[in-house]
């Protein structure tokens, strides 16, 4: 059975899952980077890159490695596919990522602008939703043949899904980082109100993980 997950989601240690001010030069807001050093030296992130041989083992390792499993689809909100805002202007901007994007499945972003599809290579076709989060979800568990649907964020589109109670499973790299501002991801939101609980907690020298799981 499909279920809705979100994965290897860095957030500060002061609650910020991005920083502010998004930009061209700074995609994840100012001092956003710094959240995700945990994942940037593991042996997953290297393999991305397309190096085999760099790249940390250890627990940051196979979180970072569980993120991609059983994963069949993705749902990303505009800002996770690109800074440009308001209408197209052009099919120009084609995602953060260059030519062969990292999902090699069928990817849902969320958008109050209508655009073609976009089909890249390695697997990966970005499908632009304009008829809300329940449709991009229906659509993506469709895509993904039985598989789990990742949430990929930001942080706004991770909170609609909580709010909506539609997240099955989260888990959450806590860095021991202090952005100040931001993007809150929790602030709010009663998790035991919708159903979660802590079902693992491993921590480590660049993060803690968290895993929260429904019942």
């Amino acid at each position: 059975m499909s279920r809705l997950t979100v994965r290897c989601f860095a957030m500060s240690l002061d609650g910020y899952g991005a920083g502010p001010n998004q930009s061209l030069q700074n995609p994840l807001g100012e001092g956003g980077e710094k959240l995700h050093q945990w994942f940037r030296v593991t042996r997953t992130f290297q393999r991305m890159l397309g190096d085999e041989s760099k790249g940390t083992d250890g627990p940051d390792e196979d979180f970072a490695a569980r993120g991609f499993e059983n994963v069949g689809a993705w749902i990303l909100g505009r800002n996770m596919f690109g800074p440009v805002r308001g209408p197209w202007p052009d099919d120009e901007w084609k995602g953060w990522w260059g030519d062969e994007p990292p999902y090699h499945v069928p990817v849902f972003v969320l958008t109050h602008h209508a655009r073609p599809p976009l089909e890249m290579k390695g697997g990966t076709t970005f499908y632009f939703v304009t008829d809300g989060i329940e449709a991009a979800l229906a659509r993506a568990k469709e895509a993904a043949g039985g598989k789990d649907v990742r949430l990929g964020g930001g942080v706004s589109t991770i909170r609609q899904y909580l709010q909506a109670g539609l997240v099955d499973e989260m888990h959450l790299a806590i860095s021991p980082v202090l952005l100040g501002s931001g993007e809150a991801l929790l602030a709010g939101i009663d998790l035991p109100a919708l159903g979660f609980k802590v079902a693992e907690h491993v921590a480590t020298q660049a993060a803690t993980h968290v895993v929260l799981k429904k019942g």
